[in-house]
């Protein structure tokens, strides 16, 4: 019986070789591609937020400015000294915070203009109450305008999440809005009530317009901030929110019903309408600070969760990265094992003397050996030896 000689194995082609590592390849460069364009989506919207945070220091600073400029200029109109302590206290702070930010936000120039306007303030007094009203309404436009671009160069009014972009809006626009149109809704009733009665009509008129302007923010604020709980996760901004909410919305409802003019007399009260509107600043002062904190906290607590998503995205791709080298390394050592045993096998092939590399897992082709009779001893010494030899 004869053993058949063992199929000389076929040599892969280059190509069969290179493949695998082709297809280890082609799998790095899409997954690459999708490593690169995770990390740096994550990361311009862990700076969008970064970005919007300084949005929310400037708007603090401003917020403070503009309560001292309301409260300055209902002094200014009721003949009642003006605090400049507040004023001034609250424009330098503002002014350290465009110092140190305003760059980035690009609001530098536009602060100069409002702190120039507010330097003017200074110099004016209460003799011409009129006069008083429009410099001080001046400004107020401004430092509304100031509100806009901070918001638009910090990115918050591009904010992607409905709770926080709420929030901005209150706190950035509406608020600010309804603050300063309340104020000059109370300054504008004492200045009507001045007038001759020939004016009273046309006063009355400006009265009415402007009480749309006071109220329509103050009630997209309390929509917005209703919205804004209704649509968060956060279970400590209804808490921390609806409460000053209340208070606003109510002391907004008692502006609204004084600045009507009464039936009997068709005028408007300006004690009942100045204590109003003292009433609904006093409120919205309240509640800004509340609205700002909690839109501070829900970036921080986004950019976490970004950095949090970066690093996962980073994890990932590195992970497959060794992966996939691991499995080139095994394919590129397999070929070499392989390369060095046709290398092994053709220079047997040169050398016939040379016995050839035997595969431990292919069958021993050499010659079977003859097969010896059953019973008979391999050894001649053993086959001196008897049956019973060894029980002596």
């Amino acid at each position: 019986m004869t053993v058949p000689a063992p199929r000389a194995r076929r040599r892969p082609s280059t190509l069969g070789r290179l493949l695998p590592l082709l297809l280890i390849g082609a799998l790095l460069a899409p997954l690459g591609l999708l490593v690169t364009s995770s990390w740096r989506q994550t990361t311009d919207d862990r700076d969008l937020a970064a970005r919007e945070r300084l949005g929310v220091q400037y708007l603090t600073a401003l917020a403070a400015v503009t309560d001292a400029l309301v409260e300055a200029q209902s002094n200014a109109i009721n003949g009642r000294p003006v605090a400049r302590e507040a004023l001034n206290g609250a424009v330098e702070q503002a002014a350290a915070v465009d110092a140190r930010i305003g760059g980035e936000l690009l609001s530098q120039e536009r602060w100069a203009g409002v702190r120039a306007k507010l330097e003017a303030l200074r110099g004016r007094g209460a003799a011409d109450p009129e006069a008083a009203y429009t410099a001080y309404g001046e400004v107020s436009d401004l430092l509304l305008a100031l509100h806009r671009k901070v918001r638009e160069s910090s990115g918050l009014v591009r904010d992607p999440e409905a709770d926080s972009f709420f929030l901005q809006d209150s706190a950035g626009q509406e608020l600010p809005e309804a603050v300063v149109a309340a104020g000059r809704l109370a300054d504008l009733g004492t200045l009507v009530s001045r007038r001759p009665a020939a004016e009273q009509p046309r006063g009355l008129m400006e009265l009415t317009g402007l009480r749309v302007t006071a109220l329509a923010p103050a009630a997209d604020l309390v929509d917005n901030l209703r919205s804004a709980v209704d649509g968060s996760e956060s279970t400590d901004l209804g808490a921390n929110v609806l409460t000053p909410l209340d208070t606003y919305q109510r002391s907004v409802e008692a502006l609204a019903a004084f600045s009507v003019p009464g039936k009997d007399t068709g005028v408007v009260n300006p004690s009942q309408l100045s204590a109003a509107a003292l009433n609904s600043h006093r409120s919205a002062r309240q509640l800004q600070p509340v609205i700002l904190a909690e839109l501070d906290a829900l970036l921080v607590e986004r950019i976490d969760r970004l950095n949090r998503d970066r690093w996962l995205t980073a994890g990932a791709g590195v992970a497959a990265v060794l992966l996939l080298s691991w499995l080139a390394a095994l394919l590129i050592a397999a070929g070499r094992r392989a390369r060095r045993r046709a290398a092994l096998a053709a220079t047997h092939a040169d050398s016939p003397d040379t016995p050839p590399h035997r595969d431990p897992w292919q069958p021993p082709t050499d010659e079977p050996r003859a097969l010896q009779p059953a019973g008979a001893a391999r050894d001649p010494e053993i086959a001196q030896w008897g049956a019973f030899d060894a029980a002596r």
